[in-house]
């Protein structure tokens, strides 16, 4: 049998637009939606989706039209990054920002926006130390497109699920070198003490 809240945290999430901006103080849409299904957050602190999204929002849930909390930001435009390749350092930093893994490039290469994907979210701006990315105009026919919407969401997840096998691998990796440092240490005493030292000339221990 479905969870009620469940089900209408997908019907809230649906009508949001999959931005993953995080304006509204939530991980995501997803979790934004998940607090308004528990009416444990307004429908009005998304931006992106403005004032239609909130009356969407109000129809869904029967509640009374909100203005834009302007706290969460101000409705505006919107946009598309562009990164300015011959400004790029290869930092980094942006593709590590975005929540749909739409920047790609190496460190110390050059990046680019894969703009098909962007979802304008903009959390790759204050992430460049060099001001090299830029905000273009987005399409109209793409700001209220679900396909979009929803190829947004996958991404979105798609990265939050390999975000977590990294943490899980890492935490293993931890937990093996920690063992393996604990066994030397019963068995003899220098070998641990040089094995502790390489854990944590490595970062795997503190």
């Amino acid at each position: 049998m479905s969870d009620p809240l469940d089900t209408l945290a997908t019907r809230i999430d649906a009508l949001l637009p999959q931005t993953q901006c995080e304006q509204c103080g939530f991980h995501g849409c997803r979790p934004y939606a998940e607090a308004i299904a528990r009416a444990e957050a307004p429908i009005n602190r998304c931006p992106p989706g403005g004032a239609a999204g909130i009356a969407k929002l109000a129809a869904l849930l029967d509640q009374p039209v909100l203005a834009l909390d302007p706290e969460h930001g101000a409705e505006k435009p919107r946009t598309l990054a562009r990164i300015v390749e011959a400004d790029c350092i290869g930092c980094t930093k942006c593709i590590q920002a975005c929540p749909v893994d739409a920047i790609v490039g190496a460190a110390k290469l050059m990046h680019t926006v894969l703009v098909d994907d962007c979802t304008g979210c903009e959390l790759c701006v204050p992430a460049c130390p060099v001001d090299c990315i830029v905000l273009d105009p987005m399409p109209p026919a793409w700001v209220a497109t679900p396909a979009r919407a929803d190829a947004a969401r996958a991404h979105f997840q798609r990265r939050e699920a390999r975000l977590a096998r990294e943490r899980a691998a890492h935490e293993a990796e931890l937990a093996a070198r920690k063992a393996a440092v604990d066994a030397a240490a019963a068995s003899n005493p220098v070998l641990a003490a040089l094995a502790r030292a390489k854990a944590k000339k490595q970062g795997y221990l503190e």
